[in-house]
């Protein structure tokens, strides 16, 4: 889903850094475990708890930076059961000082309190927050949701993406009547003296903070097995009642979601935590092994094909766009949002991968390229590092467009299958840069792709392919580009197939008469005839 915050910003606060910046009093400590307890209280939408923070120190300090958005407050934090002095430094961000010698190696852990009426979403999940909504029932129906915006909007954490911990426990308290879905697996249910119950689930992998979720309803359940390719994977789906028998019909989706994609990307990554499929009253999000689903049952994305090529209305966009994520976002996470197209654009091109692996390839191809309606050229993929600020939002079709045109490099289809899958298997659960995916796509295709990457993710110029055509010769090269940018390029020149390598200085071909040429729809470029 496209995440929150996707605005035009050129100056910067503080805030920015404080959220966006591996700031000296993060990069001390090494996260390892969360355990966050919390209590939600629908009537009046407030929240209260702790968060549990366990950590590695790397090097000597005292002075911990917190994060917790307003209007949510800490109330107390303790270490070794003394409690800290902190003080809010800017608007979301606190500042703890400890008071023990924090010796280089050894794990310690502290205990963070909080409450308050957390920020209620506007429009989620672009601009998230609590959802607190009901049912048709008149029934609680409430989610979280925070791409962009952080975790730190719902619960004190290390509200940066670089730094995932290993594994995480989640306690949610709820009324009685109700049922709370978070990541991982349920270990137990804990029904309490004060009409509440506890729902404690445990996530035994790295999870990026913003996959952390609570979806709270008075869901009902079903569940089956899927035979993968890591042995069997458990999957179970919360829907509300009224939609029990839509969900059947339509989630028989996932199964094919899972076979397709596992044979792109590798096994799902986490087989341990399970895959469960979650509705929720907005339109969905990639929680990690908790993917929320509010794409009303339609196929296409709210019944719409984005690609208008026919083939979006083949699948829910929700169940595959979402669930892509698994592997691009939750897998393979950014460090730092400015490359939050390593998510979108690998994940916009699994919708394409989807469709070719159940329609083949011309499907596939007519797909990807039927989005490039969809991109603007307003401004570079690659955001600004250090202040929590993304690209534009052509890292969706314009990132999944250059993949599809870098895949054109590939000696075969197998290859770059391979190619994907290492991908996967070398950053498996790991925080990664761009450079470190550009390199990895660069070598694995056995090609210097570092132009390509410049053009398309650093600038917001559409190459286009000059040419002029002369009695006996055929003369072009690349135009509205970086310096120097090459980029080899199929064409059909009076309809035959020609691979040429254009630069952006004149380069000729002996030809006689040469009256068209045009580009393969494959690569994302354009042509303009020079008289």
């Amino acid at each position: 889903t496209k995440a929150q915050l996707l605005q035009n910003k050129s100056s910067f606060t503080l805030d920015d850094t404080l959220r966006g910046a591996i700031t000296p009093e993060r990069a001390w400590w090494d996260l390892t475990f969360y355990h966050l307890k919390i209590a939600i209280k629908p009537e009046d939408k407030t929240i209260s708890g702790s968060t549990i923070i366990r950590y590695k120190v790397l090097a000597a300090s005292k002075t911990m930076q917190i994060d917790l958005q307003s209007p949510l407050q800490i109330e107390e934090v303790f270490q070794d059961g003394k409690q800290m002095l902190f003080e809010r430094k800017g608007k979301d961000a606190y500042i703890v000082s400890l008071k023990k010698e924090q010796i280089i190696g050894k794990t310690e852990e502290i205990s963070v309190f909080y409450k308050g009426k957390p920020r209620a979403a506007k429009r989620a999940p672009w601009d998230g927050g609590f959802s607190w909504n009901k049912d048709k029932n008149g029934n609680y129906f409430i989610a979280t949701s925070c791409q962009g915006l952080g975790a730190s909007v719902w619960w004190p954490c290390k509200d940066h993406m670089y730094d995932e911990p290993d594994s995480m426990a989640i306690s949610v308290n709820v009324p009685k009547a109700y049922t709370d879905v978070s990541n991982g697996v349920l270990r137990s249910v804990v029904e309490n003296n004060d009409e509440t119950r506890t729902f404690n689930w445990y996530v035994s992998n790295p999870i990026n903070n913003y996959g952390v979720n609570v979806n709270i309803a008075k869901y009902e359940h079903f569940e089956e097995e899927y035979a993968g390719e890591k042995g069997k994977l458990a999957i179970n789906y919360y829907v509300l009642p009224e939609n029990l028998d839509k969900a059947k019909e339509q989630f028989k989706q996932v199964p094919k979601m899972l076979k397709a994609f596992e044979h792109w990307f590798g096994p799902y990554p986490f087989y341990e935590d399970g895959f469960k499929l979650v509705e929720v009253p907005y339109l969905g999000m990639e929680h990690q092994s908790s993917v929320t689903y509010g794409n009303k049952y339609k196929n296409g994305y709210l019944g719409r094909d984005l690609s208008n090529s026919g083939w979006g209305l083949k699948w829910d966009f929700i169940i595959i766009h979402e669930s892509g994520h698994e592997w691009f976002a939750n897998n393979i996470t950014y460090k730092d949002v400015a490359d939050m197209w390593i998510h979108e654009g690998f994940t916009a091109y699994s919708e394409t991968l989807f469709t070719e692996y159940y329609y083949g390839k011309a499907a596939g191809t007519a797909y990807v390229t039927g989005t490039r309606e969809n991109i603007k050229n307003d401004s570079p993929i690659i955001g600004t590092y250090g202040v929590n600020k993304e690209g534009s939002g052509d890292m969706y079709y314009k990132g999944a467009n250059m993949i599809h045109s870098i895949r054109q490099y590939a000696k075969s289809d197998e290859d770059f299958r391979q190619v994907l899958r290492g991908m996967n298997k070398e950053f498996y659960h790991q925080t990664v840069d761009s450079k470190q995916i550009e390199d990895y796509l660069s070598k694995g295709l056995g090609k210097d792709l570092s132009k390509i990457f410049n053009q398309f993710l650093r600038d917001k110029r559409i190459p286009v392919l000059e040419y002029k055509l002369e009695k006996n010769k055929l003369k072009y090269r690349w135009n509205n580009c970086i310096d120097n940018f090459e980029m080899p390029i199929l064409v059909k020149i009076n309809k035959q197939n020609f691979n040429i390598e254009p630069t952006t200085s004149w380069k000729n071909i002996r030809f006689k008469k040469p009256k068209s040429l045009e580009i393969d729809i494959n690569y994302l470029a354009k042509s303009e005839e020079i008289k």
